[in-house]
């Protein structure tokens, strides 16, 4: 092919291209994805982060505690104790250590655990016995108010029955004028009862009232538990249409706030109303430590959960080395013959028995006393004599140095010696007991 038949030929295959590439590029249409990848792994492993954050940006000092060990060295005035986590285990004691925390001038703020038991007369909540409160279902509040409407209604309907028995002539003269006064009664209960309709607009909610405030704050508690307080030392309170949710008083120099529950606090609930409100106003002017854990899973489960396939490769590692170390290495060894034993076994043996029952002193003392025996055998007197001399006396029947000798008849010491040393005592004393 010529060099023009081949430039032909490149520029149509440049061309092709490009009209396809116009064509590929036509057929495309940008569009937008958003891919929702859930909360941070920060968030998922703190319920309150938000709450931390928020305090934070309100320049309120926050900071975490992960047990009742921080009141130590936590000074109680200008603090608040946020009690947020689970307290099944919480001991007598500790209790009281938290109460003299907040009598010396702390705020301690913490959710009510346990309902009131009836028959025992206590709650399973150590810190609500101890202040004379109690929780109870909503619900069993309703069940006994029912029961009093009933019993005050019945009452309402006899009086009333007695009153119509008791009606005379007179009260029918004039029933123009006694049905414009029930017109004008009837007229002021529905403008009432239309009021207090206007200003409960949210009966679900718990409404928290303040001085020089028009209108009251509302914070999603749950309204299924109520607060009681037994002792009348409550000053404050939060209440929805049906409940109690919040109760303050003081307990000596300090402040005790009870909830029935925090869970509005947490990273889903936190802006809802004005629950991040409440945290802030039950945190002002003071220094705030959360005390809360979140069950986390243990370290074995995570290993099973992530690596299956290295525990299982690792038991099976165990297992063969089980096998092996249990598997016999030739046929097995029958147990020796008593009829076999030499005498130097049975010395052997029974100068184990006498090391192990008696001590080295006694046995090195038993050599010596049978050197002297055997030297007041070959010198007699022996035993007259003074120690130096004795020595003397031995290193002439066996020639043995005199040094040698006062060392070998030393008495032993207290101490425990060491087998080398022992022995070579042991073979001294014999070397000298052979000599004579």
């Amino acid at each position: 092919m010529s060099r023009t038949g081949r430039f032909a030929l490149g520029g149509l295959l440049v061309l092709a291209l490009g009209l396809l590439a116009i064509y590929v590029l036509g057929q495309l249409q940008p569009y937008e994805k958003t891919l929702k990848l859930g909360p941070a792994p920060e968030v998922d492993a703190d319920p309150y982060l938000a709450a931390e954050y928020f305090l934070r940006e309100r320049q309120i000092a926050v900071s975490r505690a992960d047990g009742l060990a921080v009141l130590r060295q936590l000074p109680a005035p200008g603090q608040t104790l946020m009690l947020l986590s689970s307290r099944e285990d919480m001991t007598p004691r500790q209790a009281r250590q938290v109460l003299e925390w907040t009598a010396k001038g702390g705020h301690l703020v913490f959710v009510a655990e346990s309902l009131w038991d009836e028959e025992q007369g206590k709650s399973d909540d150590l810190l609500l016995d101890s202040l004379g409160i109690q929780q109870h279902l909503t619900e069993d509040l309703d069940e006994a108010a029912d029961g009093d409407e009933d019993s005050s209604t019945s009452e309402a309907d006899e009086q009333a029955d007695a009153d119509a028995d008791s009606a005379t002539d007179s009260d029918a003269a004039e029933p123009a004028e006694a049905a414009g006064d029930n017109e004008d009664e009837l007229g002021e209960a529905v403008a009432a009862q239309v009021e207090a309709e206007d200003d409960d607009r949210y009966p679900e909610l718990t409404k928290l009232y303040l001085e020089n405030e028009q209108a009251p704050a509302y914070v999603d508690f749950d309204t299924d538990f109520h607060l009681y307080d037994a002792k009348n030392r409550a000053h404050a309170w939060a209440n929805s249409g049906a409940a109690t949710h919040m109760l303050q008083l003081y307990h000596g120099d300090g402040l005790v706030t009870v909830l029935t529950d925090a869970w509005l606090w947490q990273n889903d609930s936190i802006d809802a109303y004005d629950n991040a409100w409440l945290l802030w106003y039950l945190s002002q002017d003071s220094s705030v430590t959360l005390l809360y854990s979140k069950v986390r899973d243990s370290l074995l489960s995570q290993l099973f959960e992530h690596y299956p396939a290295a525990l299982t490769a690792l038991a099976l590692l165990i297992v063969l080395l089980l096998w092996h170390a249990g598997l016999r290495h030739g046929p097995l060894q029958s147990p020796p013959s008593h009829a076999r034993r030499q005498l130097e076994e049975h010395l052997r043996g029974s100068a184990d028995f006498l090391l192990r029952r008696t001590s080295q002193q006694h046995l090195l003392h038993s050599l010596q006393r049978d050197i002297q025996r055997r030297a007041r055998h070959r010198h007699p007197g022996f035993e007259r004599l003074a120690v130096a001399d004795q020595w003397q006396v031995l290193g002439r029947l066996t020639r043995i140095p005199t040094s040698a000798i006062s060392q070998a008849m030393r008495p032993a010491p207290a101490h425990k010696l060491s087998a080398a040393d022992f022995t070579r005592q042991v073979a001294n004393l014999q070397t000298l007991r052979n000599a004579l």
